[in-house]
């Protein structure tokens, strides 16, 4: 039997209890493989598109600035040269790839362990379920309050619930996600973990 939480209601009122799949959030602790994946995370958000020119791509230099003797002047055999103001660059950026590759192992075991310390510290709230009417920055605000979540917020519902985006986005510590869209990234940047039970379902499945 895993951990077992207070399942409560939009007004803060425990209606049930839900027990954590223990697999997923009863994992021993693997700094290093969090580690891992944090830079796995953030190097595919790398756009890698800095681009310069080398001397064969700026223009120009297509004869001889000077002749090569009697002028006083140093050697030159074209204006694309490195040591010129707007000529080429030496060993400059190109677009690339930053991606790393992380077997998937790494990445399972990283995600139970991230989930795992949220548990631990008692970081996790479980909701029967979570909807509004209608768009509303000031009503989510509200049930944050009402929930007493403070900090950064991270909202993980069964599948993506556009009201509640919307209701969310403005508000700078917090951040709404599908339960397919979970991450360690994310999980670490946040205080609170806010699931529904059917997301704690979800996610137990997926990382089992």
């Amino acid at each position: 039997m895993g951990r077992v939480l207070d399942v409560l209601t939009m007004d803060n009122v425990k209606v049930d209890q839900v027990a954590l799949p223990e697999g997923v959030f009863a994992a021993p602790p693997q700094d290093h493989l969090v580690h891992q994946m944090v830079r796995f995370q953030r190097s595919a958000r790398r756009q890698g598109t800095a681009s310069t020119r080398t001397r064969s791509e700026v223009s120009g230099g297509g004869r001889k600035p000077w002749r090569q003797k009697g002028t006083g002047r140093a050697r030159a055999g074209t204006i694309r040269s490195p040591l010129w103001r707007h000529g080429g660059i030496v060993f400059g950026p190109k677009p690339r790839s930053y991606a790393l590759a992380l077997p998937r192992a790494v990445r399972r075991q990283a995600m139970r362990a991230a989930l795992s310390a949220k548990a631990e510290v008692g970081a996790i709230r479980v909701l029967d379920t979570l909807s509004l009417e209608k768009p509303s920055t000031k009503a989510f605000r509200a049930l944050l309050e009402t929930l007493a979540v403070r900090g950064r917020a991270l909202v993980i519902l069964p599948q993506e619930d556009e009201v509640v985006m919307k209701s969310a986005r403005n508000l700078p510590t917090v951040k709404v996600l599908p339960a397919r869209g979970l991450n360690v990234y994310d999980i670490l940047e946040a205080d609170t973990l806010l699931l529904t039970r059917e997301a704690i379902a979800l996610v137990g499945e997926a990382w089992q």
